[in-house]
């Protein structure tokens, strides 16, 4: 059965939470290689989960293209977290 759109948020942005570094310090994620400004992308996945965290506590409901957006935005924002070595 498949998750209904509320928790189908829910656990992208759970799941985002988990594997990206949030809480490494500055110093860490500026340091070495730098490709795409690793400290921005976090800061924009940070900003989005947070928007949607405060849409989901509002009890609003994603639109299917609004979770699949997010995602998206999360693939691309790994991506140069992977090319910058913090994942």
């Amino acid at each position: 059965m498949k998750p209904d759109r509320h928790t189908a948020m829910i656990t992208l942005i759970t799941e985002v939470r988990k594997e990206f570094p949030f809480s490494l310090p500055e110093a860490q994620i500026c340091a070495g290689k730098c490709v795409g400004c690793p400290k921005k992308l976090l800061e924009l996945a940070d900003t989005e989960l947070s928007y949607w965290e405060v849409r989901l506590e509002n009890n609003e409901q994603p639109l299917l293209g609004e979770i699949t957006r997010l995602g998206k935005l999360c693939k691309n924002i790994r991506r140069g977290l992977v090319r910058n070595e913090l994942i």
